[in-house]
């Protein structure tokens, strides 16, 4: 008997139904706490997280970077949510592309991670404005995190927004989703003294509101001793090991929201760096003092897109990360905490169970210990806190060499499974290498921006205006015109001796132009904002025309009244007169926002072709607007522009601006923070892409160039003191086991992205030292050490090297009282 074709579509959608239902309930999870740890379905679980921010690169990007942090031991990802993107203009949402929050969670969901979400909704993060949007702070009356009806209000809406949008989309672990924390207010303790009472009824109103908001998850307060009721206060720095003083009640758990993976960089600032073997010391050591969950702020640090970094802030965002700038692995980083989270998990059991305690063996020497009598699980946690000596000392009757620095840690209270200081994971290399497609036929035109002046049509008023007040974060730009009469009595008789024209601004940046000549830029810095603009001018009998350009690089993301913070032109005067020193301050002034450049978007191709553009000139002016186009780069190698030839200003690619760029302001050490700026390859097409440059002081065009991005060299270097890789190791109930029978230390090497080791460029079983991309022979090398490594590894994606005498001094003649050291570089690439 044949059924009906609508029978069988009212039984298939009520099927469909009724397995949402139940795949709803069956994951759904609760979300507690005790003073251990978090626990989730009634299990304690340790906890290995990442900061990854989707609004710092584009959605093509988040999977392969979630991968990567997945399978870098991360079960954990934490993101802030960011107000100003998402409300841009009063009541004006914005959830699409890379500000699509629910797809991004929802993502990390599917790969089976957890999520924090930190919704502030003040964040700092290096982050505009600290994510405030610019409309709040024109609000009446308004305090910034204070107790503050009118930033009550707003703040609580948003927040109450976007956890309804999170529940609407059953994104909280309760209804089966991947959130197991959210986060309310940010470091406020940094701050709070400053509005005394006002601070304190502020975060406990601000805790209590979070609460109610009912999320079925726990709420945290990073940085806040005195979180109210169920809020868990934790930790941000990098050695909360050591600096955190602990949850304000005994019955919250010890967490820790930001372990600084390096530190941002601004403008000015030499390389910021922080090494694998610091940061896992820091990790080890929270963990073996009661610590359930470590936050790596940044696991992967991205790009401030447009205009969307801080003051001073760079474009590149914590390139020193686990994860760099591009995408790629950075190694050892990536690696060796891959290796710390494997080894953490072997003692899972007896670190969440086990009863703690402290042996110490000297000055600096020190065991931390997790045991259960009962079922004989043991770990231990053995350091040597000493970081100019390394150490020996006896445990448990067996002895254990400790580097300087270090923690080794023992799963079973007798085999070292891992040492903090002891890499055995891959190193790497990072090269930029010119595209032959992409720098092909480059031709450079130009469009120069129009000098105001006073006779336009532009806002008038009695003394410069408050830059922030005019531009409202719309521009970088804003400028400021007079103009005065002068005869000739009041000119300098001599040739030699010139009126100097003397600015004081708030910040943070100028240009000056007299009668439509550039005479010259000032600027402050992150630390000293103010700063003083003195140049020499020519001035002429009759009418002078005073221009200047008023220029921020991000709005302050931290600090108290951010409300009520200014920047731009304070004072202008003129000295060096013959009649003395003119104050024009008190003058007529013109204003006009932004540049004729951004008003016609010129940077779009539609915006092109509103303005006439010329032939570049070899060493091109001050505000000068640049185009080109260019074909997509060879392969598939993340591309990026080096402007290492211009000065100061902004990228855009088909209308997607990827940041500022400032190569002209030198660090200490003489070089520019950052002259190479990542493109996403989800910027581009195939042909055709439109490359706009906008410079505000000057500099070479021709000297531009695209340029792929790579990892292909790729190293190890192995000591003999070395313990054998983690992942050598398995638990069975309470005893560590060998996977393999003859387990034993080796160099590891994997390609990237499929990639076949191509050519062995060093090689030495010996004595060699350097990094990788610098090793160096030392006096005592294995001759056979090159072949041996080409034998086990050429053509291949990834080989093992055993570091074993046997194999490269089978008669031990080699240096026998030299320690063995094996040094491999090889450099990976495509078989053509």
């Amino acid at each position: 008997m044949s059924v009906p074709s609508r029978v069988l579509l009212a039984a298939l959608v009520c099927l469909l139904m009724i397995s949402t239902v139940v795949r709803g309930e069956k994951f759904k999870r609760s979300v507690t706490y005790d003073g251990r740890s978090l626990i989730i379905n009634g299990k304690r679980e340790l906890f290995f997280s990442g900061s990854i921010h989707y609004p710092r690169m584009p959605p093509e990007m988040w999977w392969d970077i979630l991968k990567k942090a997945k399978a870098g031991g991360l079960n954990v990802i934490q993101t802030y949510v960011f107000w100003n993107i998402h409300e841009p203009e009063k009541g004006q949402f914005n959830f699409e592309g890379n500000y699509n929050l629910t797809k991004f969670i929802k993502m990390i969901g599917d790969l089976g991670m957890y999520a924090t979400l930190r919704v502030g909704p003040f964040i700092e993060a290096e982050w505009n404005y600290g994510g405030f949007p610019f409309w709040l702070r024109e609000v009446p009356n308004i305090t910034f995190r204070s107790d503050n009806p009118p930033f009550k209000y707003h703040m609580k809406k948003f927040t109450k927004m976007i956890i309804d949008m999170m529940k609407d989309a059953q994104l909280y672990a309760s209804q089966g989703g991947p959130i197991i924390l959210s986060q309310v207010e940010n470091e406020y303790n940094t701050i709070q003294l400053a509005f005394r009472e006002l601070g304190t009824r502020y975060v406990h109103w601000a805790g209590t509101m979070a609460v109610r908001l009912n999320t079925g998850v726990p709420w945290v307060m990073c940085k806040q001793k005195d979180a109210p009721g169920p809020v868990i206060n934790t930790c941000n720095g990098r050695n909360c090991g050591d600096t955190f003083t602990g949850p304000n009640k005994p019955s919250k758990p010890v967490l820790w929201t930001e372990n600084w993976t390096a530190r941002y960089r601004v403008f000015g600032d030499p390389p910021s760096r922080r090494s694998a073997e610091n940061l896992a010391f820091s990790v080890a050591r929270f963990f073996s003092k009661n610590g359930t969950l470590a936050n790596y702020y940044m696991y992967y640090g991205g790009t401030n897109y447009g205009r969307s970094g801080s003051s001073f802030v760079t474009t590149r965002y914590y390139d020193e990360a686990p994860i760099d700038e591009y995408g790629m692995l950075r190694e050892p980083k990536w690696g060796h905490l891959r290796d710390l989270h494997s080894a953490l998990r072997l003692c899972k059991k007896a670190l969440l169970s086990g009863k703690p305690s402290v042996e110490n063996f000297g000055p600096n020497l020190e065991a931390h210990i997790y045991e259960q009598p009962k079922t004989k699980a043991c770990v231990a946690f053995l350091s040597n806190n000493d970081s100019r000596t390394p150490a020996t000392l006896t445990f448990r009757g067996s002895k254990y060499y400790l580097p300087l620095y270090s923690i080794s840690i023992l799963p079973d209270c007798k085999t070292v499974v891992y040492n903090t200081r002891m890499i055995v994971a891959q190193h790497s290399s990072r090269h930029y290498q010119k595209s032959k497609a992409a720098n092909k036929d480059l031709r450079w035109e130009m469009f120069i921006e129009d000098i105001p002046t006073l006779n336009e049509n532009l806002i008038k008023s009695a003394s410069p205006l408050e830059q922030w007040s005019m531009t409202k974060d719309t521009t970088d730009y804003l400028w400021h015109t007079t103009s005065i009469s002068l005869d000739g009595f009041h000119l300098p008789l001599r040739e030699n001796v010139l009126p100097v024209l003397r600015i004081a601004s708030l910040g943070h940046m100028m240009h000056g132009f007299v009668n439509g000549h550039y005479i010259g830029s000032g600027h402050g810095t992150k630390i000293e904002n103010n700063f003083v603009f003195q140049k020499p001018i020519i001035l002429k009998p009759g009418t002078n025309h005073i221009s200047l350009l008023g220029v921020t690089i991000g709005l302050p993301d931290s600090g108290v009244y951010l409300e009520r913070r200014y920047a731009g032109t304070r004072t202008v005067a003129i000295q060096g007169l013959n009649t003395g020193t003119l104050d024009v301050t008190y003058s007529e002034w013109g204003q006009k926002v932004g540049l004729d450049g951004e008003k016609f978007q010129v940077y779009t191709q539609e915006g092109s072709d509103r303005v006439k553009w010329n032939k570049t000139k070899e060493l091109g002016g001050p505000l000068t607007w640049y185009k080109t186009y260019f074909d997509a780069p060879e392969g598939n190698d993340p591309l990026a522009i080096e402007v290492a030839t211009m000065s100061k200003g902004m990228v855009w690619v088909n209308g997607k601006s990827i940041g500022r760029y400032w190569v002209s302001f030198l660090s200490p050490t003489g070089k520019p923070s950052q002259s190479v700026y990542h493109i996403p390859r989800a910027f581009l097409k195939p042909k055709d892409n439109l490359l706009a440059i906008f410079e505000e002081i000057g500099g070479n065009i021709d000297g531009v160039q695209i340029v792929t991005v790579n990892r292909n060299t790729i190293c190890s270097y192995i000591k003999e003191s070395d313990p054998p890789r983690v992942n050598n190791w398995k638990r069975e109930d309470t005893v560590v086991q060998k996977v393999f029978d003859d387990a034993r230390r080796s160099a590891a090497l994997m390609c990237p992205d499929n990639r076949k080791i191509l050519r062995v460029e060093f090689a030495s079983y010996g004595n060699p030292f350097g990094a990788c991309g610098n090793y160096i022979l030392g006096n005592c090398s294995a001759p056979s050490s090159k072949r041996i490594i080409e034998q086990y590894c050429l053509g291949k994606n990834r080989c093992a090297i055993p570091f074993d005498q046997n194999i490269f001094d089978k008669e031990r003649k080699l240096c026998p009282n030299v320690p063995k050291n094996l040094a491999i570089q090889v450099q990976c690439g495509e078989n053509k």
